[in-house]
């Protein structure tokens, strides 16, 4: 059973804490509690770009993921695991000149069930371009492919690209039960504010094969 797959609230930031991609890395904004039944059957996938993605070979058993490569924008990174900040909010990956993304550890591992979550960042204070600096260039069809501990590898499909205000960010459709293996990527995007981003940047992926 997955850290997902059971009744439980799940707490995620709302904003630019999702992505983290203030030029400090102790930028914080208000979190959500979002209340999931995991008793209920999973409904089809909330994502109208992953719906339309080619169905999902069979779920893969738990393993970390230790790395992603998104071929399409030149993206071959190692991946941290970031869990929850002592206010109850996402962790993000540190400000660094050796930018990482990170796997969120309390969704689903990629290629299990549900929503998998990777934050990275668009820009890193004064070190420059962040991991994610081109995820807004990602297209449907592109290939993301996540390397597990275990050796295997899961192989998504992207089937949307969101661009959202961080004031709506759409916490059910990013975090909410689907019955697949899914992924999301999500980084800062739109008008700079200050030292942040006014929007997210989400990429909506599908299991699509396995290795």
């Amino acid at each position: 059973m997955t850290p997902l797959s059971r009744r439980a609230f799940v707490t995620a930031a709302t904003a630019s804490l999702l992505a983290g991609c203030a030029g400090q890395a102790s930028h914080r904004a208000t979190t959500t509690a979002v209340h999931q039944d995991r008793t209920r059957t999973p409904t089809p996938s909330a994502t109208p770009g992953a719906s339309r993605a080619p169905r999902a070979p069979r779920a893969l058993g738990r393993s970390v993921p230790v790395r992603l490569r998104v071929p399409a924008i030149g993206v071959d990174t190692p991946l941290l695991r970031l869990g929850l900040a002592a206010d109850g909010t996402v962790q993000v990956p540190p400000i660094t000149a050796h930018d990482r993304a990170g796997w969120y550890r309390h969704s689903p591992t990629p290629g299990q069930v549900g929503p998998s979550v990777i934050l990275g960042h668009v820009t890193v204070g004064s070190y420059g371009d962040g991991v994610f600096r081109r995820l807004a260039e990602v297209r449907r069809g592109d290939e993301v492919v996540a390397r597990l501990e275990n050796g295997r590898s899961a192989v998504f499909t992207v089937g949307e690209v969101r661009t959202v205000a961080k004031s709506a960010f759409p916490t059910q459709d990013v975090y909410g039960d689907v019955d697949r293996p899914e992924l999301r990527l999500i980084t800062c995007g739109g008008p700079r504010s200050g030292h942040g981003y006014l929007d997210n940047v989400i990429v909506f992926a599908t299991l699509t094969g396995t290795g």
